[in-house]
């Protein structure tokens, strides 16, 4: 288990990055021949992403929900996670074809994502009471005082009053 902080910090970035969020949700529980190989495949894609860091996703967290399950996770670049979902010798294509051959829009297993593409200084987060989490687990980890004391001096960024 991680070692807690025990003190209010905040992680920094060097440069942009992206947000991936990506979900599937059990819509009929007892098919579990077709919601199985969604849950498989994202469990193979986030193992082949694990062994290759050179493929660019920095960090997966995890979020089981029943009937859903969310992993966040954070890349390199869009560049990067459109490389590797578009690759023929990559876990991802395969199970994408795969799903719409088997589920399609049927309604057995629903299938989301959602990508947020993060400049640099454009974002904001605390920690207080906890192991290195998200960006506190792939950035800087510094302390939250000073010019880093509240929300919006954290975003370095220009933000609308």
């Amino acid at each position: 288990m991680s070692r807690i902080i025990d003190r209010r910090v905040c992680a920094e970035m060097d440069g942009g990055f992206v947000v991936f969020l990506i979900g599937m949700r059990v819509n009929r529980l007892w098919k579990i021949w077709k919601w199985m190989p969604v849950a498989r495949a994202m469990t193979r894609m986030l193992i082949e992403l694990g062994k290759h860091p050179e493929l660019g996703l920095l960090r997966v967290e995890s979020q089981f929900s029943f009937p859903n399950i969310t992993a966040t996770q954070y890349w390199t670049s869009f560049e990067a996670l459109e490389t590797y979902a578009k690759a023929r010798d990559h876990a991802h294509l395969p199970a994408w074809q795969a799903f719409n051959k088997a589920v399609a829009s049927n309604g057995d297993v629903g299938i989301w994502h959602e990508t947020y593409v993060v400049e640099s200084g454009k974002y904001e987060n605390i920690y207080n009471n906890m192991p290195p989490y998200g960006l506190g687990a792939i950035g800087r980890v510094v302390d939250a005082v000073g010019a880093r004391q509240e929300a919006r001096q954290r975003v370095k960024g220009k933000v609308a009053a």
